[in-house]
């Protein structure tokens, strides 16, 4: 995951004493050992970003963009200082704290359809 996840990719946090490697495709539901283990079944967030994806409260497009689950409450959001990815995403403002969605690497696609089809809650 080294190579490929440098910062979380809801914050752009890049101190990795601040980060935890959180698997796509949730350990207990992965069907071998290697899916388990594979770095691209994984990215690295905050904790509290870790907590919403694992949730299924966010989820990723392929080209990084952050989903935000409709049950969600704002308010929670906003307090967690993560309102400008929904107001991003509802066109309601521009975005703050110079957040750039970076596209998934090819090998993780295939675990973020399956985290957006399965854990995601629409």
């Amino acid at each position: 995951m080294e190579a490929t996840e440098r910062a979380c990719r809801l914050t752009g946090i890049t101190n990795p004493t601040l980060l935890i490697a959180s698997h796509i495709k949730p350990w207990r539901l992965c069907d071998t050992a290697g899916e388990r283990l594979d770095g691209m079944n994984g990215l690295l967030l905050t904790p509290d970003a870790d907590l919403l994806f694992d949730r299924g409260f966010i989820t990723f497009e392929n080209d990084g963009d952050v989903r935000v689950s409709p049950r969600m409450d704002r308010l929670d959001l906003k307090r967690l200082g993560l309102e400008v990815m929904d107001w991003e995403r509802l066109s309601f403002g521009e975005a703050g704290a110079g957040w750039q969605p970076r596209g998934l690497a090819e090998r993780q696609v295939g675990y973020m359809a399956y985290h957006r089809e399965q854990v995601f809650v629409a």
